[in-house]
Order: C-alpha cells, then sequence, then structure tokens
C-alpha cells in the first residue's frame, strides 16, 4: 500500500526524494515524510504538496536520505503515525510497507527495555528494535538483520542510522522493494516508477533478502547475513511512460492507451494462418497444460471480473470447466485441488497479497500455478510455475483501466492457445486470431466518441445512484463498469446481471435511478432488451451501450453509446471503454480526485 523511497548519492536528497515521492503518490497519500541523517526529519498529514510546503519553510540538507507515502493500516493519518519512525534517540530511522503482525508482542517487550512509543503504528516497533539490537551488536547491518529474524508479517523498508549516513539498508518480506543502480548513486524503492527517471539498472528484492546501498556501492545478503549475488536487469519502459503526456489525469491517458495496450500485449504472440496464440510463457508447461482437467482464477477487484470473462471463453472454446474465486476468500475455504488443476492468478501489479497466498495454497496441494501479471519481476511473477506478462506498460490511476484491457487480451490469447491444444477447429481458431488483431482500430473508434461521453456524463452528473446491467460476457462488465464508478466519483453504484432484475434491484428503480444497459448484438440480445423494457415501464432513465446500427435500442434508451461490431467474446474489451470514460468525466463533473480516490491504493499487498 505505501510507497518508500530511499537515496545515496551525491545530489541534493530531498529534492531527489520528494521528486520520486510525487510519482508514488498512487500508492497512499494519508501522509508523508522524509529523514535525512544530516538535519534531521519532516512530516505532514496529506499528500506530497503539503509536505513540499512544510520543507520549504523548515528545509533539510544533506546527500542521502529515507522517504514515504503512507497508506493507513494501524494507527490514524496523523503527523505522528506519518513515517520515517525513530527511536528513542532520533538515530535510528525507518520507512515500512507492509503489516508487522507481532508489533504488540515486541512493543510490550521493548518497552521493559525502556522503549518509549509515540505513534499507534506497527511500523514504531521496527526503529525500536533495531536501535535495542544495534546497543548490542554495535553494528547496523548486523542489528538490522537481527531484527527481522523477529519480526513476523509483511514488510518493504529501508531504514536510516544518524553514525553512518550514507548508509541505508532495505529488506524485503512480502511487499515489493527494487534497488536501482546508478552512476555515483543508488536508489531502494516499492517499485520502479520513482527510480526510472535516473536509472534504468535495477535489482528486485526477494522474500528474506536485505540490501546494503551507499553511493557507490550495494551488496544483497539473506536473513542469516550471507552474501548473494544478483546480476541487475534493465527495465524496458522510460520515464515519461509514466507521466501524463499533456494528460489532465493519468486515468484519462491510461484509457486513451487502450489500442496500444492490446497491440503490446498481442505483440508476436499470434499466428493468424495457423489459428494459433504462441505464448513464450507457457513453453514450459506446455505439454502439462494438455493434461489439465480444470482452472480455477483468482482475482481481487478488476482482476476478479476480468477472471469472469475469462470463465466464459476458456469453457466456450476450449472445453475446460473453470471457477473463479475472489483471492481474499481463496484461502479460507478448503478448495479442493489436485495435479490436473490450474490455478490462474490474475493480478495487475504481481504484488496482490491475497492473490499471492491462493498461489501458495495451490502449490501445496499439487496445482499447476499460472499468472497473468503486467510487472516484470514481481512476486507472483516469479513464484508462479509459468505465466504470460501483459506488456501494457505503467498503470498509474488507482482505478485499473487499460490494465483490465490487457488482462480480458491475456485471457483471449490464453483461450485460443488452450482450445488449440484440444477440440478448437483451425476455422475457429483463425477467426478469433483475426479479432484480437482487428480490436485496437475498433477501439480507437469507440474513444473517437469521448466527448459525446463526457455531454452524457455530465448529464446525469446529479445523480447519486446507478444501476449496471449485463448477460453473458458482460456480465462481468456491469460489475466493472459501476466498480469504476464508484472507485472514482464515490457514487453508489450496482452492478447485476440483467437476469436478476425481477429478483428485487427492479425495486430500486424509478425516473431517479439510472440504469447502464450494456446491450451489444450478442446471443443474448433480446433477453437484454426485455431487461431494458421492464426499467423503461418504471420510468427509469436508460443509457444503452449498444452495436453500430442498431437503430431499435434508441426506442428504449435515452441515450445510447455505439460501439463496433465484434466476435461476442471480445465485445467486453469494447463495451468497457465507454464505462472507463463515463466514469471518469462523471468523476470530473463532480470534482472528485480522479487517479487518487479517497481510501484506495494501487497495489493491495496487505490482507
Amino acid at each position: 500500500m505505501c510507497g518508500i523511497f530511499a537515496y545515496a548519492g551525491g545530489k541534493d536528497a530531498v529534492s531527489v526524494l520528494v521528486d520520486g515521492l510525487s510519482s508514488l503518490e498512487y500508492r497512499g497519500y494519508d501522509s508523508a515524510g522524509v529523514f535525512l541523517p544530516k538535519s534531521g526529519a519532516v512530516k505532514t498529514v496529506g499528500a506530497v504538496d503539503n509536505l513540499k510546503k512544510k520543507l520549504s519553510q523548515q528545509p533539510l540538507e544533506g546527500t542521502s536520505g529515507i522517504a514515504h507515502l503512507r497508506w493507513a493500516t494501524h494507527g490514524e493519518p496523523t503527523e505522528i503515525n506519518a513515517h520515517p519512525h525513530h527511536d528513542n534517540n532520533k538515530e535510528v530511522w525507518v520507512v515500512h510497507n507492509g503489516i508487522i503482525e507481532n508489533y504488540k508482542e515486541l512493543r510490550e517487550a521493548l518497552k521493559k527495555h525502556g522503549c518509549n512509543f509515540v505513534s499507534d503504528t506497527d511500523t514504531e516497533v521496527i526503529a525500536h528494535l533495531i536501535s535495542y539490537n544495534l546497543a548490542k551488536l554495535n553494528d547496523f547491518e548486523k542489528a538490522v538483520t537481527k531484527s527481522l529474524n523477529e519480526l513476523k508479517g509483511t514488510y518493504g523498508l529501508a531504514v536510516s542510522w544518524k553514525k553512518e549516513p550514507e548508509k541505508i539498508i532495505g529488506a524485503r518480506m512480502g511487499a515489493p522493494v527494487v534497488l536501482g543502480l546508478g552512476d555515483g548513486e543508488n536508489f531502494i524503492a516499492s517499485d520502479t516508477t520513482p527510480i526510472l527517471r535516473h536509472t534504468k539498472n535495477v535489482i528486485y528484492l526477494h522474500d528474506g533478502e536485505v540490501a546494503v546501498i551507499t553511493p557507490s556501492s550495494h551488496n544483497i545478503y539473506n536473513l542469516n547475513h550471507d552474501i548473494i549475488n544478483k546480476q541487475a536487469e534493465v527495465i524496458e519502459w522510460s520515464a515519461e511512460q509514466a507521466q501524463k503526456s499533456g494528460y489532465e489525469h493519468f486515468m484519462l491517458k491510461e484509457i486513451m492507451e487502450g489500442p496500444e495496450v492490446v497491440r503490446n500485449t498481442l505483440r508476436g504472440r499470434l499466428i493468424v494462418d495457423s489459428g494459433l496464440a504462441k505464448l513464450g510463457g507457457l513453453e514450459s508447461v506446455k505439454e502439462k497444460l494438455k493434461e489439465i482437467e480444470r482452472i480455477i482464477i483468482v482475482g481481487c477487484g478488476t482482476a476478479f471480473y476480468a477472471g469472469l470473462i475469462g470463465e466464459y471463453m476458456l469453457e466456450e472454446y476450449a472445453g475446460i470447466p473453470v471457477e473463479v474465486e475472489v483471492g481474499s476468500e481463496f484461502r479460507y475455504r478448503k478448495p479442493i485441488i489436485n495435479d490436473k488443476t490450474i490455478l490462474l492468478a490474475v493480478s495487475q501489479s504481481g504484488e496482490t497479497a491475497d492473490t499471492l497466498e491462493a498461489i501458495r495454497e495451490a502449490k501445496r496441494k499439487g496445482a499447476l500455478t499460472l499468472g497473468i501479471v503486467n510487472t516484470v519481476g514481481s512476486t507472483i511473477a516469479r513464484e508462479t510455475d509459468a505465466g504470460i506478462y501483459n506488456h501494457a506498460g505503467p498503470e498509474i490511476g488507482v482505478a485499473s483501466t487499460k490494465a483490465f484491457i490487457s488482462q480480458i487480451t491475456a485471457l483471449a490469447l490464453f483461450t485460443l492457445f488452450l482450445g488449440r491444444q484440444r477440440q478448437m477447429s483451425l476455422v475457429t481458431g483463425k477467426r478469433i486470431a483475426e479479432e484480437l488483431l482487428a480490436l485496437p482500430q475498433k477501439m480507437e473508434k469507440v474513444l473517437s466518441q469521448k466527448e459525446a461521453i463526457k455531454k452524457i456524463a455530465e448529464k446525469y452528473a446529479g445523480h447519486k445512484d446507478f444501476l449496471y446491467i449485463g448477460r453473458k460476457y458482460n456480465y462481468p462488465i456491469a460489475y466493472e463498469g459501476a466498480l469504476k464508478l464508484k472507485e472514482v466519483s464515490y457514487a453508489h453504484a450496482e452492478g447485476y446481471g440483467a437476469g436478476e432484475m425481477k429478483h428485487g434491484p427492479l425495486a430500486m428503480i424509478d425516473e431517479n435511478f439510472p440504469t447502464m444497459a450494456i446491450s451489444p448484438q450478442d446471443s443474448v440480445y433480446e433477453k437484454m432488451a426485455s431487461n431494458i423494457q421492464e426499467i423503461k415501464a418504471r420510468k427509469g432513465p436508460v443509457i444503452a451501450i449498444a452495436t453500430e446500427g442498431d437503430e431499435e435500442i434508441k426506442q428504449l434508451a435515452q441515450d445510447v453509446i455505439y460501439i463496433p461490431k465484434a466476435l461476442e467474446m471480445l465485445t467486453p474489451v469494447l463495451t468497457i471503454i465507454p464505462l472507463q470514460l463515463f466514469a471518469y468525466y462523471f468523476a470530473k463533473a463532480r470534482g472528485c480526485s480522479i487517479d487518487r480516490p479517497r481510501n484506495l491504493a494501487k497495489s493491495v499487498t496487505v490482507e
């Protein structure tokens, strides 16, 4: 959830750290703070702009330091609870992402040794614990390692000690940590976003690894303090890709990037003449996939809804039974899994805590684990047996848009891959491949209507309640469309299967309760038309998403947004775009914080 950033080099550390925090704001914005060993700490409630103002009044000096953006878990968003946290002597300072599960026990034990706690956070125990061990060992690195061995829970952290100001120690257990290796400067961060403007050479820490950086060196150890040799990777993303490129918000920029995202997800992966998908990430398990009898797709939030679309695809075209599970519930059941089962994890960040635990549970029970992730080097990418990278590029807006479209595309490729291994004909395979290649151009046609969609969104901006309905492949899109509206505008929106209208939701409909009806001309079009009639009869306003050329729907809906005709299984890629744009412009009309919705963070790395 939280964002950590640390710098050791020769530049003005405050400028580097604050600039880095600005790029991490999607990870948290409840409070922010920096610490420089040479001159002290400044902390504030709220986002980075508040920190900048305070630093202009209380300037800090130095060429190394640590910084943090908080998304509150333990303790309210206050200045006292803001990171960095320190020991009694204000010599050991810590920034932390994660949850320390045994912090209460540690806190009580440390109090008995004279430690005075000032915050309500779990993180503060880390600073006191390191200080306590440092007094006994008189070795910064060993004191940190010993302390880490006493912690239970998850952490991605960076530690600074006043007496060795150029040295910063980072560590990872369940929360992402990346090293950036520069020329005369090195970095530690929660992800690559703040590092990319300085260097593309990075090292991803694994769980149980500790990194020590200075301006001129870096070393990596395990929790036994044994040295680990790791080679740097070169990141393909540019710093510019993580900027707004002239758009007012990242969300709009990322919606508009959808066609290019689909092209990137498909690039080099389709053999159209043979109707095949070529997925290099699955090559190592290609033969084992032929023996699979069942697939369980696991995801959270938007990724879960992508999985529901994948369920329809895989069952219809690959002929494999599929279940879709919410990651946060999966491991609390006793799922029936064997070596003929695939656990397919879908996650943009590749760090989603609940999804990661589902993978680990499935592996314990002998399942083949696969991942669809966007972040190279992420934990899910490393811990699964094989998988598919989205290649969607960085997604900064908290509300996932382009990553969702990429996930649907990747699931379509996976369906084609498995289907052709089984009973799918060459003709069907070729048609799916051709339709996939045609998607970006069709998406551009939908995006060209953004001004018309903006006007519709502004027309309904005064409404507080919305219903989203769909069937079959667009049933999950109803849920995802409603989620987008909730996330960025805080309006009440519910997604429903249209066939469930008479089982309760119809009671809510009146002239003040608009419905977004996702109704392309597909195999369930007539059923959807009947559901829209039910709403119209109760004076409910209807906004319809329909296929080009459908004039009849204008008799049923107050407003219509058209999409090009497409293969039914791929219509969700097109129908979601108007809903994303509607949510964006609706939220903008209401003056909401679109890229950083309240109470939410981009990467959910704790339960």
